[in-house]
């Protein structure tokens, strides 16, 4: 029995991370009965449904969860789709939400991009491990900059970038010299490098490559163990990060808000007119009693 199998023994709760880019035919109907059904089986997260497909994460108990997924695959629009699955001792969510959107992941560039059709070469953990040692291979995060700061791959390049929509004009400005070289890619749970290899590509990138299943999937593979991952990977949950390296060269690459020491917890500012999300060292969250500067203190304790 390996150590998931384990881990998924001993939880009694698990989460779902998953996409699918596929037609879906009428996406505001489907969005309404999905809804309908998270809410009768009792999951909670947030889903995302488009006319090109579903990207969700969701959370409930094992029998909820594996029943969610039997559903799902009972379905021919998401027959093989993968879910990518991890224990917890709860909910990740407080609320379900389905809601429809044009794009499944905001990046708003005119050229169509379907990843069925166009889209960087797909490399497994082992492959993409091996890969990113070799020499005059370029490494592009391609999660925001706060997402980089809490764990990323080593050498990797930083994106300058708040919103993931800001990556062709970031792109174009600032990785053009690179379209000779192999560009390795990577991201949460991979549905974001589906659109930015497609693009890159487009944009004349000659031999673009992105980790398959995202960091998520990296960090559970047996032979690989999160290596060359340092830091935690930032998740869009109430687990706010997970640990990806497994192994006695994990590191710890975020720096304290206040300090600049060495931390890798996300807290979110104390007042609720704020909320800066940042991360914190425990000695300066008990300083700082959880606030992300003096003046939102003071607004707060004054009022």
């Amino acid at each position: 029995m390996n150590e998931q199998q384990q881990d998924n023994q001993q939880q009694t709760y698990q989460i779902l991370l998953y996409y699918k880019f596929v037609q879906i035919p009428d996406p505001e109907s489907f969005k309404n009965e999905h809804l309908q059904y998270c809410r009768e089986l009792g999951v909670k997260g947030r889903i995302l449904i488009a006319s090109e497909g579903i990207n969700g994460t969701v959370s409930g108990t094992v029998e909820q969860t594996e029943e969610y997924m039997r559903h799902m695959k009972n379905n021919p629009l998401f027959s093989d789709m993968v879910f990518k699955i991890d224990p917890a001792e709860g909910h990740a969510f407080h609320k379900i939400f389905v809601r429809h959107r044009k794009e499944l992941v905001t990046f708003r560039v005119e050229d169509e991009l379907d990843p069925n059709v166009i889209s960087g070469k797909r490399l497994s953990p082992k492959d993409f491990y091996e890969t990113l040692q070799k020499d005059d291979v370029i490494v592009l995060d391609g999660r925001t900059d706060y997402e980089y700061d809490l764990g990323h791959f080593r050498n990797a390049i930083r994106p300058e970038v708040e919103s993931f929509r800001e990556f062709p004009e970031w792109i174009r400005q600032n990785m053009s010299q690179f379209k000779d070289k192999t560009v390795l890619t990577y991201c949460t749970g991979g549905i974001r490098c589906e659109k930015l290899t497609g693009f890159m590509l487009k944009e004349g990138f000659q031999d673009v490559a992105q980790l398959d299943g995202g960091i998520v999937t990296y960090g559970k593979d047996p032979e690989v163990q999160g290596r060359l991952f340092d830091g935690k990977c930032y998740v869009f949950d109430e687990r706010i990060s997970v640990q990806i390296n497994r192994t006695e060269e994990d590191i710890i690459v975020g720096k304290c808000h206040h300090c600049g020491e060495a931390a890798d917890t996300y807290i979110n500012c104390a007042n609720d007119a704020c909320h800066l999300q940042h991360i914190c060292c425990a000695k300066c969250d008990e300083e700082h009693h959880g606030f992300c500067s003096t003046t939102c203190e003071e607004i707060v304790t004054a009022g």
